[in-house]
């Protein structure tokens, strides 16, 4: 009863984890981007000037799809920590920081607040941070699988600021249900 579970049993754990936490959360990226009808094919969006380092749009559902499986990844390894220091914290933070996340392209796609969208990519490198940091201490490998989407959120602030200087009236582009609206620059 009291018997140390082998390495295989510990593997068979992290991977049931592993099998609920990456197509959950990949889903719920998803979920965020289609209803928010990011990217090209948004009438707003495509009025935007775009910044000379945008990469082409195809490329955005590939990266986030691939950092979506690494959080998942690292997510359940944490997860699969069962009593170790701090990962009560970890999971919470981990928790807030996706949540920001999946708000991002709502907020951007659908209400077209550029400038409230870059805030959000600061808080969620801020959480991000700070989850990646114990989700280190906890497991080393969870946390060098979170650097990749610490990377692309400092890549995808920059290139919402930029949207910001080349479009400073840019939700004003696309009405929002038929209302008039009057931009006095």
């Amino acid at each position: 009863m009291g018997e140390i579970a082998s390495a295989g049993q510990l593997r068979m754990s992290w991977l049931r984890w592993a099998l609920v936490t990456v197509p959950a959360i990949v889903l719920l990226g998803s979920i965020s981007g289609r209803a928010s009808r990011a990217g090209m094919g948004n009438p707003w969006y495509d009025m935007l000037e775009k910044p000379a380092l945008m990469p082409p749009g195809w490329a955005f559902g590939l990266a986030w799809t691939i950092l979506y499986v690494l959080m998942g990844i690292a997510f359940s390894l944490i997860l699969n920590a069962r009593g170790a220091k701090g990962r009560g914290v970890a999971i919470t933070l981990f928790l807030i920081q996706l949540a920001l996340n999946l708000a991002w392209s709502p907020v951007f796609f659908a209400m077209h607040r550029i400038m409230l969208a870059f805030g959000l990519i600061l808080f969620i490198f801020l959480w991000a941070s700070a989850a990646t940091w114990l989700f280190w201490r906890i497991r080393p490998v969870a946390g060098m699988l979170m650097l990749p989407y610490l990377a692309w959120l400092i890549f995808a602030g920059t290139l919402n600021w930029q949207i910001h200087e080349l479009n400073p009236s840019g939700g004003a582009l696309v009405s929002n249900g038929g209302t008039t609206q009057i931009v006095i620059e």
